[in-house]
This record gives C-alpha cells, sequence and structure tokens, in this order.
C-alpha cells in the first residue's frame, strides 16, 4: 500500500487489515500538509491494525526496491501522490517525482519482482472541463487543465503500456472529491470547518458556483477493496456519489453541522479549477458491484463529530 499514511491510504489499511490481509505500507510523511496528521493516522486510527510502515519517497528507486525484496507482495495498492490542483501551479516539480517518476518505479517494482496485480488511484480531475455530464470512462481525457490532472493522465497510459507489455493487471480508479474523519486540511470542507470555527472568512471560488460530486471515504474504501478483489486487465473505474451538490448547499449544509455562519470572500474562479464534476458508476455498477451508499449530510455530520474530536 503505498501512501499508507494518507487520508484513503490509512482507511484502506484499516479495512484490508480488518478482513485479514497482510498490509505493507509506504509513506515518505511529506510536510504538503502538516505530517503530525499522518503520523497521528498510524498511530491513533491505525493503532491497533498491524501494518509494517516503511518511511521513504517512491521516487527513489532504490529505495522502493528493498520493500519489494524484504516482503512477499502479490498485489499492489498504490495511492500515494502529489495531490492538489493549485499547488501545482505553484511546484510542478514535486508532481512530476513523485507522480510520474514514483509510479513509473511502482510500474518496474511490478515489471522486476513478478507482480501481476495492480490498483492505482487516478482522479476525475483528468476529465478537465467535459461539456458531457455525467463524466463516463469513454470520454477523451486528452485536455488536462492542471499538471495534476496531466500527471493522472499519464499514470493511466504507463499503466496501460505495462498491461500491454508485461501482462500487468492493472485497474485505474478516478476518484472524485472524496471526503470524510481524518481527511487532508488542503480539501475545501476542512480548510472551511478550520475557518468557520475560528470566525475567519472562508474563499468561495466562482461565487460558490462549482458543483463537486463529494464522494464519502467509506463509499471509496468499498470500491478499491472490490477493485483490488478483481483486478484483471486493464481498466478505469470512475468511483463517485453520482449525485454532484453545489459549493452554496454544501457549505450551508457544513454550517448546520458545525453550528456557526460561515463569512465569505466571493473570487473568481481559479486557474486549473473546473466548474462541475460528476461521475458516471454504471461501470462500476456492472462490473464492480458497487455503489456509494453515503448522502452528503450524513457524510459531513461524521466528519463534523470526528474533526471536534481530534482538535479537542
Amino acid at each position: 500500500m503505498t501512501g499508507a499514511a494518507g487520508f484513503i491510504g490509512a482507511h484502506v489499511v484499516k479495512a484490508l487489515v480488518e478482513r485479514g490481509d497482510e498490509v505493507v505500507g509506504v509513506d515518505n510523511f511529506n510536510d504538503y500538509y502538516n505530517p503530525q496528521l499522518k503520523a497521528d493516522r498510524i498511530s491513533i486510527f491505525l493503532k491497533n491494525y498491524p501494518v509494517k510502515i516503511y518511511r521513504l519517497d517512491i521516487a527513489d528507486a532504490n529505495e522502493l526496491k528493498k520493500v519489494f525484496a524484504e516482503n512477499q507482495i502479490d498485489k499492489i495498492c498504490h495511492l500515494a501522490a502529489q495531490a492538489g490542483v493549485r499547488y501545482s501551479l505553484e511546484n510542478p516539480g514535486v508532481y512530476i517525482s513523485a507522480n510520474i517518476v514514483g509510479t513509473h518505479n511502482i510500474l518496474e517494482s511490478c515489471r522486476q519482482f513478478g507482480i501481476k496485480h495492480l490498483v492505482f488511484a487516478s482522479s476525475s480531475s483528468v476529465y478537465g472541463n467535459n461539456d458531457k455530464i455525467p463524466f463516463a470512462e469513454t470520454d477523451p481525457v486528452d485536455r488536462p487543465i492542471s499538471l495534476y490532472a496531466a500527471t493522472k493522465k499519464s499514470n493511466e497510459l504507463e499503466a496501460y503500456t505495462y498491461h500491454h507489455l508485461f501482462g500487468l493487471n492493472a485497474v485505474g480508479l478516478r476518484f472524485f472529491t472524496v471526503y470524510g474523519p481524518w481527511g487532508r486540511p488542503d480539501m475545501a470542507y476542512f480548510k472551511f470547518s478550520d475557518l468557520i470555527s475560528q470566525g475567519k472568512p472562508i474563499d468561495v471560488y466562482n461565487q460558490g458556483n462549482l458543483k463537486r460530486d463529494f464522494t464519502y471515504v467509506d463509499d471509496i474504501v468499498a470500491g478499491i477493496k472490490k477493485a483490488i478483489d478483481y483486478c484483471r486487465g486493464y481498466e478505469i473505474f470512475n468511483l463517485g456519489n453520482n449525485q454532484p451538490v453545489v459549493l452554496h448547499d454544501f457549505i450551508e449544509i457544513l454550517e448546520k453541522h458545525l453550528g456557526q455562519k460561515a463569512r465569505k470572500n466571493f473570487l473568481p474562479l481559479q486557474p486549473g479549477d473546473v466548474l462541475a464534476t460528476y461521475a458516471d458508476i454504471i461501470k462500476a455498477k456492472k462490473i464492480l458491484d458497487w455503489e456509494p451508499q453515503t448522502k452528503i449530510e450524513d457524510g459531513l455530520h461524521k466528519f463534523v463529530a470526528w474533526y471536534r474530536e481530534y482538535n479537542s
């Protein structure tokens, strides 16, 4: 499991260990956001879940090889990545290192160590400002509007090449705006909670006229587990809630659960941002027998409960 101390990664580790899998985790605990939260995911959230953790950067091929040499690994769940659309405008180099070089090293490790099953994280960002709604896996994705999206599309292309040349079973999962307990502080719902709780204004882009297919982390984990068990051929699946929420409405629900009104600083659309994300999940329903179960009201309620406990 790469990105084992990350938001989604830690939840997947927990779910896999709970069902009896042996998990080896890799994470570099970088400082894109507070590394203490990553450490706490391991020491608190995964306290009673045995997992062997390697602190290393997957862009370091020699260090990565040690993980495979020291363990008998039969499947890889590759979630490690440099995330964030806006940050890719400021620090493009880290995206090339983590997402392209790092993923290449994972693919090479599959080839060198004879591993035939890879599930990897892609992103709804690859769709860019897709005119067709909802976004389907068959839609063209050759016009990314951020470097982050371009690196994720690159991962899909290289994974297909390794499938074609070396028989690697590779399943890519396009995640749609994942949220929930132990989440990422750079995500809007987490930042909004921080600022609203402190009585500070929140930045609302495009006057709040954005739609996002917010997907609760437990639903994403269920989809990842099904993909790990399915893992054959080369496939891409959307994992999204299939019910986009207008940012205005999302903020209102968050205000309700926090018990505080937000002070809003309205701003124009930011470079790299898309106007809407909306997952067509017909393929995931049909092949993986997966569909989301969590409504936005319930998911945000669970997040706020965790947020208050963690920060108390």
